[in-house]
């Protein structure tokens, strides 16, 4: 008998944001960790420029999920290996997904339901969202809490200062409207393809 696929439905949720910012999205249970990372990456609006890892805690032992790396955690695991299902069970279960160990952005990473596919329906997708991701580098939590509070006041330096730096980002993040998501503007790219770029290329 041909086994049917099934589709995992997970909640992103970005902790400490001083606007609410998250993304329910679905994915092919079949994925691993570094898809699953991707398909987060693709849809918060993150530029995948830094290191990820996600985080298990079963009473003491923790595990960790990502892309092994010497400086900064020799104990995580490389994410492309491990299938999604060998730790998020059951409905319910949640990891801690951290991106970019300086600015350190922490997400819940809940799995809510795991289902057929609609017929019809690409996947990954995203289904659900609200607020706009932060600028990348822009301090993390803090660093962000901050930038929102400058927009918000009179047009002084600080304002121009601030004004300049997201117009010149590599996303040009100007107009930068923190509670704005458009989930029409979400594009998932090829895990697979950004593997090659990452790792593959690189190496050139």
């Amino acid at each position: 008998m041909k086994r049917t696929p099934l589709v995992c439905q997970f909640k992103i949720s970005l902790h400490g944001s001083v606007v609410p910012v998250w993304r329910r999205v679905q994915v092919p249970a079949k994925y691993s960790f570094w898809d699953l990372h991707v398909a987060i990456q693709d849809s918060m609006g993150w530029l995948d420029y830094h290191l990820h890892r996600f985080e298990f805690r079963q009473g003491k032992k923790r595990i960790e999920i990502g892309i092994p790396d010497e400086e900064y955690n020799e104990r995580i695991l490389p994410g492309w290996e491990i299938g999604i299902l060998e730790h998020f069970l059951v409905p319910g279960i949640s990891a801690l997904y951290e991106y970019d160990f300086g600015d350190s952005w922490m997400h819940e990473v809940l799995l809510e339901a795991s289902s057929l596919p609609t017929e019809g329906n690409p996947y990954p997708r995203c289904v659900e969202g609200e607020g706009a991701c932060p600028p990348e580098d822009c301090g993390g939590i803090g660093g962000h809490a901050e930038l929102v509070e400058v927009l918000k006041g009179p047009r002084n330096e600080e304002y121009r200062s601030m004004r300049r730096w997201l117009k010149g980002h590599a996303k040009k993040y100007w107009p930068y409207e923190p509670e704005k998501f458009d989930i029409k503007e979400v594009r998932f790219t090829d895990p697979r393809k950004r593997f090659r770029t990452a790792f593959e290329d690189a190496g050139k």
